[in-house]
Parts: C-alpha cells; sequence; structure tokens
C-alpha cells in the first residue's frame, strides 16, 4: 500500500518556525516531484513548494518565498518543509503530494498536517 505520512505541524506565534516532514512508503518516490500544497479554512487547496526528482529544481508560491525551504531524503524517502517567519495567513492543512510536475499535484497525497499560526 502506497502511503505518504505528514508530521510536524501544530501551533505556533507569528514570526515562530515549524518544519514539516513526509515519509514515502509502499514505493520509492526518488524519481519523483514531491511538494507541499495547503487549504485554508473556506479556501481551495492551494500549491506551495516542490522540488523536482533530481532535486535540482525547486519552486515556490510567491508568498513564501524566502520563509520556506524544501528538501529532500533519498535514503529516507521523505520530503521536508522548514517554514520560517511564519505568519497568521499561511495558516492551513498542508498536504504532502508526490508524482506531480513543477506546480501540479500529482496522484499521491498524504492526509495532511494542521499549522496554524496566532497572531
Amino acid at each position: 500500500q502506497v502511503q505518504l505520512v505528514e508530521s510536524g505541524g501544530g501551533l505556533v506565534q507569528a514570526g515562530g518556525s515549524l518544519r514539516l516532514s513526509c515519509a514515502g512508503s509502499g514505493r520509492t518516490f526518488n524519481g519523483s516531484t514531491m511538494g507541499w500544497f495547503r487549504q485554508a479554512p473556506g479556501k481551495e487547496r492551494e500549491f506551495v513548494a516542490t522540488i523536482s526528482g533530481s532535486g535540482w529544481t525547486t519552486l515556490y508560491q510567491d508568498s513564501v518565498k524566502g520563509r520556506f525551504s524544501i528538501s529532500r531524503a533519498y535514503a529516507k524517502n521523505t520530503v521536508s518543509l522548514q517554514m520560517n517567519s511564519l505568519k497568521p495567513e499561511d495558516t492551513g492543512v498542508y498536504y504532502c503530494n508526490a508524482g506531480g510536475l513543477a506546480r501540479l499535484p500529482g496522484a499521491y497525497w498524504g492526509q495532511g498536517t494542521q499549522v496554524t499560526v496566532s497572531s
């Protein structure tokens, strides 16, 4: 069974940091684009960041550039998102994704992890 499992969400004050991790199981995602998407209450799910299968290309939503950093560990089949200088508008459920292209999601989704930033 193919799974993506996120961890690391929580409640943090504005200006704080969180690190999200996503572990893949059931197959290797080392050759696949992996990334993060988020959904705020009452809004559509949106692209946050992706990293290519090679790791050479990273893409970010404009609002998180310079604050968020995506990385992957091939040996562990994981992808992480370091989030710094968090803002209340970063609040939402963050979903790990695999198998996409550039800013578009692929077929594999995690269950989501809640990130809440208080002002």
